[in-house]
C-alpha cells in the first residue's frame, strides 16, 4: 500500500497545459465555476502593513475540486497564505508562521485526528500533512467528526484531506487510506517532524512510537477525557520509554496476538484509570454490555485539538515543552469559577491641599517642595533653619532617565527658584550658593534667609503656589507676541535660553518625534517599569510621590487601557515584534493639540548648569500659566542623554533610533551643539487640572531656632 494524494487540482491560466484543462472544465455543464477574485484581491489590498505590489500583481489560480464538481478562483500561493493567515497575527507572527509552515506532520487515526489535522492546517502550522486511517465514515461518527450525511461511506482520511483542500488548496496532503500497518508505518513516518497518534489499537500505538523514537520524532496524543494531552519528546530523549513506561514490562511483540479483553488492563494503565473522569470510568464498565465502544464528545475532541495545536506550535518554534501529560479539565474548572473583582471606570479623585509648615523656614521650604520633578519623584532632602534653607540632591530617588542626575539637578534648580520667590515675598531674600559634590552629595543649593527684597519675585508667590501640571488635551491657540517675548526674557534672566515651536507644521513634526520616543520608553523593560512605578492609584500606600492616575486626564476607555500598558509581558512581546507604534499615540495627540512646544536649554553640562536651567523652567512655567496657558512637561527618553553612549545605557535595543530622533529634534528646535535641554514643555488652552500633585512633607526637616 502506498501513500496517495487527495488535493485540489490547482490550475494556472498562464500555463498552456493548465489553460486547456481549465477551458475543458468551463465547457462542462456539470462543473460549477465560482469567481470570487475581486473580493479576495480587495482583502489583499487592505492588509496592514500594505502588501508588496508584486504580491498584489501575482495572477490568480483556479482550484478544481472533483468531489464537488466545482472550480474556484483563488489568489496565488503567497498572496493566498498572506490573506488567509492574516488574522493569526500576532498570536503567531509572520516569521513564526513561516517556520511553522515548513513542518511535516503525520496524523494517524482520523476520528479524533480529523479535527486536529484541520486545526493544524487552519492555523498554517504545517507544510505537509500525512493522514492515515483505514476506516470509513459512519453515522455514529457524526457526533464528533465535523462531516455530514453526504460524506457517509467516505474514507476518514480522505474526508479530512478533502476538507483541508477546501480550506487551502495549496497545503500538500497525502492520504494512506489503508491505515497504518507494520508494512506501511515506515513509509508513513519517514521524513516527518511531528507525529500525532490517535489510533484505537493499543499495539499500533506502540508500533508508531517505536518507529518515531528510532527516528527522533516527537509524538503527541489527545484523549477525549478531561482534556488530557500527552507529549513524548523522542527528539530530545532518544532513550525515553515509550508510552512513558506505563505498560510496564509487557512484551510488545505479544500485543497483536492479545484479545481486546486481554488488552484492557494495559490500556487502563496507559490511560491512568484512577484519573479518568467519573462518567468515562463508569462507562468503561458498560462497554460490550450497554455501550458498544468508548464514548467521545465533540467538545472534548475540539479541546484536544487546541492542546495539540499549542504543542505543535511550541515544538515547531523551539519553545519549552517537556515530555509528560497535562489535563485541561473544563468540567472540573467550571466547579471552581472565580468571581471577577467588581470595578468601576469612575472613581473619585482625592483632592489635596499643601500642608502649612510653620514659620518663615516652613514657608520657604514648603514653596521649594512645590517644585516639579520627573515623575514627581521629588529627588531632594530639604533642611530648613531660621537662617537658611538647604536643598540636597537625594540619589536614592533617581531613575534611568535621570542620566548623571541631570534631571534631578533641574528639579533642584526649580525648587531653589520657588524658595527665592517665597523668601522675597517675606522680604528675606538672602544670598544663594549652588555647589557640586558636597560631602558626597552630587548637588546642594542653599538660600540664606536674610533681609532682602525683589518685588518682581515676590509678585510671583501666589502664581508659584498655583502652578500645576495640566495634562488635559486642551486646544491650540496662537500665542500673543508679547507673551512670547516675555517668556524669552524670563528664560534669559535666569541664564537660560527658550526655543518655541509655534507653527502647526513644526508642532506636528515634534509630535511625531516625541511620540516615537515614548514608544521606545514603553518597549524598554527598565524604562517601562519606571512608568508603572510612577503611577498612583486610589489606595496606593505611597500617594505623596508619583503621578495620580487622575492627573493623566484620561477618559474611562483610555484609563482602562492602562491595564494593558502596565503589563511587562505585553511590552516584551511588542518589543520582540518591533511593533507598538500605537504606544505613542497619546503623546502624538497631546503634542499636536498644543499652542506651542517650549524647550528651555542651557550652555554647559555641569549639574550647576542644569540647576540654572531648572530655575528657568519654573520661571517660564509660572509665567505661562499666569498668562492663561495650560502647561505639561514632556520627557523624551533622550532628554538628559548627551551622546550615543548615554542612549545605549538607557535603551540599547533602541539606541540607534533614539540617536536619530534626538538629532532630528535638536535640528527642528534649532539648538546648537553646545546647549543642552533642561526640559520640554507643551502649552495649550484648557480647563484647570483635575487633581493637584501631592508632595512628601517627610522630605522637609525643620531644624532648631535662633
Amino acid at each position: 500500500m502506498t501513500i496517495g494524494s487527495c488535493t485540489a487540482l490547482v490550475l494556472d491560466a498562464a500555463d498552456p497545459a493548465d489553460r486547456v484543462v481549465l477551458e475543458q472544465l468551463r465547457a462542462d455543464p456539470v462543473i460549477e465555476l465560482i469567481d470570487d477574485s475581486e473580493r479576495q484581491l480587495e482583502e489583499l489590498r487592505k492588509l496592514l502593513p500594505p502588501p508588496d505590489p508584486q504580491l498584489v500583481a501575482e495572477p490568480f489560480r483556479w482550484a478544481y475540486y472533483p468531489w464537488r464538481r466545482t472550480v474556484v478562483s483563488v489568489l496565488a500561493p503567497r498572496a493566498f497564505r498572506a490573506v488567509r493567515l492574516d488574522r493569526n497575527r500576532n498570536m503567531i507572527t509572520t516569521e513564526e508562521q513561516r517556520r511553522l509552515g515548513a513542518l511535516r506532520i503525520g496524523v494517524a487515526g482520523l476520528s479524533v485526528g480529523h479535527v486536529i489535522a484541520h486545526t493544524l492546517a487552519a492555523q498554517g502550522m504545517c507544510g505537509e500533512l500525512r493522514l492515515a486511517d483505514f476506516d470509513h465514515l459512519e453515522l455514529s461518527n457524526l457526533n464528533r467528526v465535523p462531516a455530514t450525511v453526504l460524506d457517509l461511506g467516505v474514507n476518514k482520511a480522505e474526508l479530512a484531506a478533502r476538507r483541508i483542500a477546501e480550506l487551502d488548496p495549496y497545503v500538500p496532503v497525502r492520504v494512506l487510506d489503508a491505515g497504518l500497518t507494520i508494512d506501511t508505518v515506515d513509509e508513513f513516518l519517514d521524513g516527518l517532524d511531528i507525529v500525532v497518534e490517535e489510533c484505537d489499537s493499543l499495539d499500533m500505538k506502540v508500533v508508531v512510537r517505536q518507529g518515531a523514537r528510532a527516528r527522533g520524532i516527537p509524538v503527541l496524543m489527545a484523549t477525549s477525557d478531561r482534556g488530557m494531552v500527552d507529549v513524548e519528546r523522542f527528539d530530545c530523549e532518544p532513550r525515553r520509554p515509550i508510552l512513558h513506561g506505563l505498560l510496564g514490562d509487557v512484551d510488545f511483540a505479544r500485543l497483536p496476538q492479545m484479545s481486546s479483553r486481554e488488552k484492557v488492563p494495559y490500556l487502563l494503565r496507559f490511560l491512568e484509570a484512577d484519573k479518568l473522569s467519573p462518567r468515562l470510568a463508569a462507562s468503561v464498565v458498560e462497554i460490550d454490555r450497554q455501550l458498544s465502544t468508548w464514548p467521545q464528545l465533540a467538545g472534548d475532541v475540539v479541546l484536544g485539538a487546541t492542546a495539540v495545536g499549542e504543542a505543535v506550535r511550541r515544538i515547531g518554534l523551539g519553545e519549552d515543552l517537556c515530555s509528560g501529560r497535562a489535563r485541561i479539565d473544563v468540567s472540573g474548572r467550571l466547579d471552581q469559577l472565580d468571581t471577577p473583582e467588581m470595578t468601576t471606570d469612575h472613581f473619585a479623585a482625592e483632592q489635596y491641599s499643601d500642608p502649612a509648615l510653620p514659620g518663615l523656614p516652613g514657608i520657604v521650604a514648603g514653596a521649594a517642595l512645590r517644585a516639579p520633578s520627573g515623575g514627581n519623584a521629588q529627588p531632594w532632602h530639604i533642611d530648613a533653619t531660621p537662617d537658611a534653607v538647604t536643598i540636597r540632591l537625594a540619589p536614592q530617588y533617581t531613575s534611568m532617565m535621570d542620566v548623571e542626575f541631570r534631571g534631578s539637578a533641574v528639579a533642584l534648580g526649580a525648587a531653589l527658584f520657588n524658595a527665592k520667590v517665597a523668601a522675597a515675598s517675606q522680604q528675606m531674600l538672602g544670598p544663594v550658593s549652588v555647589r557640586e559634590d558636597v560631602d558626597g552629595i552630587p548637588l546642594q543649593v542653599t538660600l540664606d534667609l536674610r533681609p532682602g527684597a525683589d518685588p518682581d519675585l515676590a509678585a510671583l508667590y501666589a502664581p508659584m503656589l498655583a502652578r500645576e501640571t495640566n495634562r488635559r488635551l486642551g486646544r491650540p491657540r496662537a500665542m500673543a507676541a508679547d507673551t512670547i517675548e516675555l517668556l524669552h526674557t524670563i528664560a534669559r534672566r535666569e541664564g537660560a535660553r527658550l526655543y518655541l515651536l509655534t507653527s502647526r507644521d513644526d508642532i506636528a513634526r515634534a509630535a511625531t518625534i516625541l511620540a516615537a520616543t515614548d514608544r521606545t520608553r514603553y518597549l524598554t523593560p527598565g524604562l517601562h517599569a519606571e512608568i508603572v512605578c510612577e503611577l498612583r492609584w486610589p489606595g496606593d500606600p505611597c500617594p505623596d510621590t508619583g503621578i495620580d492616575v487622575h492627573g493623566l486626564e484620561l477618559d474611562p476607555g483610555n484609563l482602562a487601557a492602562l491595564g494593558i500598558l502596565r503589563r511587562a509581558d505585553v511590552m516584551t512581546l511588542l518589543a520582540q515584534w518591533r511593533g507598538g507604534s500605537a504606544l505613542g499615540e497619546d503623546t502624538l495627540r497631546r503634542i499636536a493639540a498644543s499652542s506651542a512646544i517650549a524647550v528651555i536649554s542651557v550652555h554647559g553640562g555641569a549639574l550647576t548648569d542644569y540647576a540654572r536651567g531648572g530655575a528657568a523652567v519654573e520661571a517660564v512655567w509660572i509665567a505661562a500659566q499666569r498668562d492663561g496657558l495650560a502647561v505639561q512637561p514632556v520627557s523624551p527618553v533622550f532628554l538628559y542623554a548627551r551622546d550615543a553612549d548615554d542612549l545605549t545605557v538607557l535603551s540599547a535595543p533602541w539606541a540607534g533610533e533614539l540617536t536619530e530622533l534626538h538629532r532630528e529634534f535638536r535640528k527642528l528646535v534649532g539648538m546648537p551643539a553646545d546647549e543642552f535641554a533642561a526640559l520640554v514643555l507643551r502649552f495649550a488652552v484648557s480647563d484647570p487640572a483635575s487633581v493637584r500633585s501631592r508632595r512628601s512633607v517627610g522630605r522637609v526637616h525643620l531644624l532648631g531656632g535662633r
